[in-house]
């Protein structure tokens, strides 16, 4: 196959993938079997008075299929700090299991806990290493949220595609329905938020993303089916119970009809 040649108008740029596209030359079997990987999609955290919250929704797709309805993507990294995954499923799994195994091989090792900022920078590094297989296709995107121990608070990371680590104030969203989960908790964050409320607006910020989404997966009431949402504060890493995310996202269905009826 001859290389195309172009004019200095016709540069396309550092694109690779609008070049191969401008040239017409054909997807690779490779990159269309990686279109069809498993992608995890909306996660968000939010602080509140007594540390943080981590949600993520369970759905995972495929292209426009529906690969998975219960995927996991909230899930403790120690004792003290959780992280929520975006991205390729495949690879997002296997980063979160390497970081489990390196945080808690530090612990053995040292006697202690790495801090807070040590573990950000230790994922920081790892998403990192994963930029070769970002650029084909396999972006892996998560968010690092835990309580620290050392200033007695709550504090939440966001991450770019390169690695680069972004400590937010209050509250950050990753994936597919990012844009709509922000909106919803810029609506209604505040600094006195406190655990039942966080979780609502956490909740809330979930089924905005659904209603506007199609990657992102709201409450399946038929198959009894709800996103993950956790909570990290002093004490710990603790999941919220799966009844008492039943009974937020009822009431938020309830408040939607009867929104509906008021306004027939």
């Amino acid at each position: 196959m001859t290389l195309p040649r172009f004019t200095p108008e016709q540069d396309p740029g550092p694109n690779f993938l609008a070049l191969i596209e401008d040239a017409g030359i054909e997807k690779t079997l490779q990159s269309s079997l990686i279109d069809d990987l498993p992608h995890g999609t909306t996660c968000i955290a939010i602080k509140y008075d007594s540390g943080v919250i981590l949600a993520g929704d369970r759905r995972a797709t495929s292209g426009h299929h529906i690969s998975h309805r219960t995927m996991e993507k909230v899930f403790p990294a120690d004792n003290h700090s959780g992280i929520a995954i975006a991205g390729a499923a495949g690879p997002a799994l296997e980063m979160v299991r390497l970081f489990q195994l390196q945080l808690e091989h530090y612990e053995k090792v040292e006697g202690k806990s790495l801090s807070l900022d040590g573990k950000a920078n230790q994922l920081s590094q790892m998403i990192r290493q994963n930029l070769p297989q970002a650029l084909q296709g396999l972006a892996v995107i998560p968010l690092f949220a835990g309580f620290d121990l050392r200033l007695s608070r709550g504090r939440l990371f966001q991450f770019d595609v390169t690695g680069g680590r972004y400590e937010e104030a209050n509250f950050a969203a990753t994936g597919s329905g990012s844009v709509h989960a922000t909106t919803v908790i810029k609506m209604g964050f505040t600094e006195e938020l406190d655990e039942s409320g966080a979780i609502n607006l956490a909740a809330n910020a979930i089924f905005e993303a659904a209603d506007e989404d199609s990657a992102t997966g709201g409450p399946d009431l038929i198959r009894d089916v709800y996103p993950i949402i956790a909570k990290i504060t002093s004490t710990g890493y603790e999941a919220v119970p799966n009844q008492d995310i039943s009974s937020v996202f009822g009431s938020i269905i309830d408040n939607r009809r009867s929104r509906i009826s008021g306004g027939d």
